[in-house]
Parts: C-alpha cells; sequence; structure tokens
C-alpha cells in the first residue's frame, strides 16, 4: 500500500492515545499486517519499522516520478497561485509527475510548484540541506515540519538520496559502523541521541530539553548533555 495523505501518525498501540512512534509521509509505501477495529497494524518498506496507523483508503500504485526537496510544498488546485489549498507536502514526499506547465507540476488530482520538487534519482551531498529544519519543533516519532525527533532529522536526509538509514539512534550508530573525527557531515552520538557536524565546531540536532532543532556549540553540547543527561559521546560516525 502507498500513503496517499501529507502525514499519517504511526502509533505503539492501536490508540490515539498511545505513544508516537513513527510517521508516514506521502508517497510512502508500507505493508499490513493485520486489521483490527478501524486499525492497521503496519510495516514501512522503507525502514521495516511496525507499528499502528488508523484505517483509512490508501492507494496500491504509484509510478513515483519526483520528490519534495523543500520544507515543504503548498498544493494548489489548479496551476495558479490564488487556487492554493490548506495542506502541504513535507521534505522528501514523494509524487507521480503527470503534466506540467511552465512552473507547476500536475499529480494526482492537484497542482504543484516546480521550485519544491526535483526528480527522484536526484541525490546530494547528504546534509546540504539540512539548514532548513532550524528551529522546526522537537516532536517524538515526527518527520517532518510539523516537528521532527533527533533520528529522524538524520534518516530523512539519507532517505532524499535514495540510501537506506535506519529509524532510531541504537540502530543507527550500528548500521554507520566506520568511525572518524569530528568534522563537517560527521555523526554524533550519544545513548538515545544523535547530531550532525556543520562544521569542526558547530552541530544541529532536534534536541528534546530546547523542544526545537537547534545550532550548538560542539564541544560545550557535549558538556552539557553529560552533565545534564549524564550521557557521553558513545560514536562518531
Amino acid at each position: 500500500m502507498i500513503n496517499n495523505y501529507p502525514i499519517v501518525n504511526i502509533y505503539e498501540k492501536e490508540s490515539l492515545k498511545s505513544k508516537l512512534s513513527s510517521q508516514l509521509i506521502y508517497g510512502e509505501r508500507f505493508q499490513v499486517l493485520n486489521k483490527k477495529k478501524g486499525w492497521l497494524k503496519i510495516k514501512t518498506s522503507y525502514d521495516k519499522y511496525t507499528g499502528f496507523i488508523k484505517r483509512r483508503k490508501f492507494i496500491k500504485n504509484m509510478n513515483v516520478t519526483h520528490k519534495i526537496s523543500s520544507l515543504f510544498a503548498n498544493i494548489y488546485s489548479k496551476p495558479k497561485n490564488k487556487f492554493i489549498l490548506n495542506f502541504k507536502l513535507p521534505f522528501c514526499s514523494l509524487i507521480s509527475v503527470t503534466e506540467k506547465t511552465k512552473n507547476f507540476y500536475k499529480f494526482q488530482n492537484y497542482w504543484i510548484k516546480k521550485k519544491d520538487v526535483l526528480p527522484i534519482n536526484y541525490k546530494r551531498q547528504t546534509f546540504k540541506n539540512i539548514k532548513i529544519f532550524k528551529n522546526i519543533p522537537y516532536k517524538w516519532g515526527g518527520r517532518t515540519y510539523k516537528g521532527i525527533d533527533c533520528s529522524a532529522l538524520v534518516q530523512i536526509f539519507f532517505k532524499f538520496n535514495n540510501q537506506y538509514c535506519p529509524r532510531d539512534t541504537k540502530d543507527q550508530i550500528k548500521y554507520f559502523k566506520k568511525p572518524c573525527n569530528i568534522k563537517k557531515n560527521a555523526i554524533i552520538f550519544w545513548k538515545g541521541h544523535v547530531a550532525v557536524c556543520l562544521s569542526k565546531t558547530l552541530l544541529i540536532h532536534a534536541y528534546g530539553p530546547k523542544k526545537k532543532v537547534l545550532f550548538m556549540n560542539i564541544k560545550k553540547t557535549i558538556e552539557l548533555i553529560k552533565k545534564t543527561a549524564k550521557l557521553k559521546v558513545i560514536g562518531i560516525r
């Protein structure tokens, strides 16, 4: 199955009061494992994450041609600015373009601006555009501009490049095995937390205590986390 809604929450249990564990974004594939009282137990195709989503009308096929390259993309009912709709597609959403004008692409029954979209096979340096998430709210289980957690901030940029990356930090540090020194694009791991180096002195991370995505000094961050959470760096990849 394919998610054809901007964002679908994945819960640990079949209840809206259950803990949010992750999210599906537009165009992502998943397998239905079980159906129960308005809920679906699913496994995501990209990272094999399991959980529960509300039962909705999803689609079975999509010929993916493009992906969203902006933090979010506004959606239009017609290829003109005045026909903007009240929903957006988040970064890394996948779409099937079927028609185009000078400034717009058509997908399904909607239109999207070309400036927000790139071909599905387009690749760039993994974390080149990560700064677009600065000041986005921290949200446990989140993967979008509405809220994101530390491991999703890492994962979503590998996914943009059509590369695999596990969902959780404990699996990410096992997957990225090659150690390195602190440098631009290095990934710093703590138990249950992860950050990306923007340079030898500056990092970006979705930081729970501050409730948003922040730029912080690397040395001061390591000292702060050691002092407040009693955690030491367990790896740099």
